[in-house]
């Protein structure tokens, strides 16, 4: 069930470059993450650090595009430059939602700043190891059951009507089964020990809050790139666009963090465009065999419902506790 008659990218070059580029990007963000030390992160300051990472993303897709328009022809570059547009801002607005987690964790567990800077950090290069090991799997699936972009679909589908219906529910970390294993098994602190994960007390292993948190952090990446990552294949098969998307939509998170942790409230009907993108993107699999929706038509809808709805919530007040 090809979405394009188009090959796919494989140059060895292409991705050698990719390797380059995310690689000298991580190694920008760990250079900020020491300048900035222990002071707090303003919301211009994580403004101008996400416009940057923005950009970085339209610098990368415009050297795609380039590379694809000398080597392959203007029809392969804009097709392929589309996809990753779109797969680009499906995966950096599914990652919001994300964020606002991080956030309920942070609070939950009183992190304080320095810390929330590294656990994020960790959190980022996790997610980016877990999203490629994840895709190749999902690439691989592809290729040997076509049919399962059908599974994909009602999948995306259920989340995203999920997503609306638990609109009100907050996560419960008291019967989170990973929480519980570590209460279970781990001697746990109840102090911060600097950035430190883990200490040695008197011959025994000691894991920090910190360690804790890390560890959700990684399991709450996981379960929402089951839901994302299927998203950007009813957008390409093609893994270089999926891997590369993926990968710069991931690369800004620590800044988008701070952006929004202060906006998480303004923004609160965001989570109703979210749910209409994934089961936009559900049906869209779906129907896939019969009706191929062009990617420049996803990417006008995915951004419209993004910004209705975050137009709507600066218009719409959030109701109050008790309030119906």
């Amino acid at each position: 069930m090809p979405l394009s008659t188009l090959p796919n990218i494989d140059s060895p070059f292409a991705w050698a470059a990719l390797f380059i580029f995310v690689t000298a990007s991580l190694g920008a963000d760990f250079m900020a993450l020491r300048q900035q030390g222990n002071r707090v992160i303003g919301f211009k300051e994580a403004l101008r650090w996400s416009l940057v990472w923005i950009g970085l993303a339209m610098v990368f897709c415009g050297a795609l595009w380039l590379s694809l328009d000398f080597t392959d022809g203007r029809m392969m570059a804009n097709v392929k430059a589309g996809e990753f547009l779109t797969g680009y801002l499906i995966e950096k607005s599914l990652s919001v939602d994300n964020l606002f987690v991080f956030l309920m964790l942070f609070t939950t567990f009183k992190v304080p700043l320095p810390q929330q800077k590294k656990a994020l950090m960790i959190g980022i290069i996790a997610a980016i190891v877990l999203r490629i090991l994840l895709i190749l799997v999902g690439a691989w699936l592809i290729s040997r059951f076509s049919w399962i972009m059908y599974i994909f679909g009602l999948f995306l589908l259920y989340t995203g009507v999920k997503m609306v219906i638990a609109d009100e529910e907050e996560p419960d970390l008291q019967n989170n089964r990973l929480l519980k294993w570590m209460k279970n098994h781990l001697t746990i602190s109840h102090e911060y020990h600097g950035s430190a994960l883990t200490l040695v007390k008197d011959g025994v292993r000691i894991y920090t809050p910190l360690f804790v948190v890390v560890a959700l952090i990684g399991v709450t990446d996981v379960m929402f790139a089951v839901d994302s990552i299927p998203a950007i294949f009813a957008v390409t098969t093609d893994p270089y666009i999926v891997m590369s998307s993926n990968i710069f939509a991931v690369l800004g998170l620590r800044a988008l963090y701070f952006m929004l942790a202060g906006m998480a409230e303004r923004f609160h009907l965001l989570k109703f465009g979210l749910a209409a993108i994934l089961v936009f993107i559900g049906a869209k699999m779906l129907m896939m065999d019969f009706y191929h929706i062009p990617v420049g038509a996803s990417l006008t809808i995915v951004l419209a419902f993004l910004l209705v709805t975050m137009a709507a919530s600066l218009y719409i007040k959030p109701k109050k506790p008790g309030q119906h």
